[in-house]
């Protein structure tokens, strides 16, 4: 997980690079569905270039004619233009910055996005058609610009430069000038950021705010999309840390610096604890049959001896027959249960009864401690810990309303959003 990916795309160093931390997609627990291929993929990581590709504000201009534009457009310049009427626009031109990195993230697959992002349906699979269901994140939605000096500090700003280096904020898009007299905007659906406190050691959860193109912090609009940006969140900073959310409004990134996913479980401890538990030869008690979950790579599609779990009660079975309390039970996909009610054949409660999933993203762990309990109602499992955070933590859904959400696949959550697994041990 720590080692640098070979990818051109990455501009990665070949003797010992400067990570600066990764960008994860909520929701697909390890790898997209279709595969990771190139700037596609469900994980992103920062390493320091080769050469510094970040920019910064440098000379502001105010255009009258097309004419103007056009001059100043010619220079290849990286720019920001703000369309105030059509008679005037204000663009900001940005220089070379030799002390910083930037790294762009959209739903583009043009050569400036360096993490290509596409939308997040419930249940850990990638967006439908584009055609059928339009897409809400932009084609360049975000930049993250990382010092390349210690403490290698990560800041995040609205909207990223086109393949004509520029940013362009037209009539109708929200954008003003500051006190100062520098100009800002918000994009279309924006860019809300959410840093928590204490990630992951004693986590709690901080307010979401949206980011402007400039990379100054607002409290949110009325609505997503809404005409009339919030309030200055004074002595707020984009600065993002360990365990900042980032939502696209159709995406949501978890950041993990370099130094937190040292401190992380990794892939290999996480097959470590399964094992564990597959040795502890946990049996279900209606069949007598022995549970083993299945290796990671696999950990997708379902196997004759997978736990299944009541939900309601969280007892673990295998899969059998017992108890069902209406007909028509449909094969699951990862992150699916039955909608049948079943009751429990142990304590008789009755509620959902589901396959269990072993969390297969590292870097959504907040500890590394066994895994006892299960989302519901996907029935992911993981630790006590990293089950309670992310069952408390709304990410945006839609226009203005918040949910929690399973880390691995992106089905909200019930209330309660987990449940503690109760195995019964073998009986010889």
């Amino acid at each position: 997980m720590n080692s640098p990916k070979k990818d051109a795309d990455d501009d990665v160093p070949v003797k010992d690079p400067v990570k600066y931390g990764e960008l994860v997609i909520l929701g697909y627990n390890g790898s997209l569905p279709s595969g990771d291929r190139g700037r596609r993929k469900s994980r992103f990581a920062l390493y320091r270039r080769a050469k510094a590709n970040g920019v910064k504000p440098s000379a502001v201009h105010i255009l009258n004619t097309p004419q103007d534009g056009k001059a100043v457009h010619s220079r290849g310049q990286h720019s920001i233009s703000f369309t105030l009427s059509r008679n005037q626009t204000v663009v900001v031109e940005y220089c070379h910055d030799n002390s910083t990195d930037m790294f762009q993230i959209g739903r583009s697959t043009e050569s400036p996005i360096d993490f290509v992002v596409t939308d997040t349906s419930g249940g850990g699979k990638e967006g439908e058609d584009p055609s059928i269901a339009p897409s809400t994140i932009s084609r360049f939605a975000c930049r993250v610009v990382c010092e390349r000096s210690p403490p290698y500090t990560a800041r995040i700003y609205a909207a990223g430069f086109d393949s004509s280096k520029n940013i362009f904020l037209g009539e109708k898009a929200t954008k003003w000038k500051n006190p100062d007299g520098h100009m800002d905007g918000l994009t279309t659906n924006g860019v809300l950021v959410m840093h928590p406190e204490g990630f992951p050691e004693d986590p709690k959860q901080g307010l979401w705010r949206e980011i402007s193109v400039c990379g100054d912090v607002y409290a949110l609009r009325e609505t997503r999309s809404g005409p009339t940006r919030g309030k200055l969140a004074e002595g707020e900073s984009s600065a993002l840390r360990d365990g900042s959310l980032v939502d696209l409004c159709g995406a949501t990134l978890l950041w993990r610096t370099g130094e937190g996913l040292m401190r992380s479980p990794t892939l290999r401890h996480l097959e470590a604890l399964r094992q564990e538990l597959n040795a502890s030869r946990p049996q279900c008690p209606v069949g007598l049959s022995t549970l083993a979950f299945p290796s990671l790579p696999r950990s997708h599609s379902l196997e004759e001896r997978q736990p299944w779990v009541y939900l309601t009660c969280g007892h673990v079975h295998g899969r059998h027959d017992w108890g069902q309390r209406s007909e028509g039970v449909a094969q699951p996909r990862e992150g699916e249960g039955s909608t049948t009610r079943r009751e429990c054949p142990l304590c008789r409660s009755v509620g959902p009864y589901v396959p269990l999933w072993l969390g297969c993203e590292p870097a959504v762990y907040v500890d590394a401690g066994a895994p006892t309990h299960a989302f519901v109602p996907c029935g992911h499992v993981c630790s006590e810990r990293t089950a309670r955070y992310w069952a408390e933590t709304p990410l945006p859904h839609g226009t203005h309303a918040f949910r929690a959400v399973c880390p691995f696949c992106s089905a909200a959550l019930s209330t309660p959003g987990w449940t503690r697994l109760i195995f019964q041990g073998p009986i010889d």
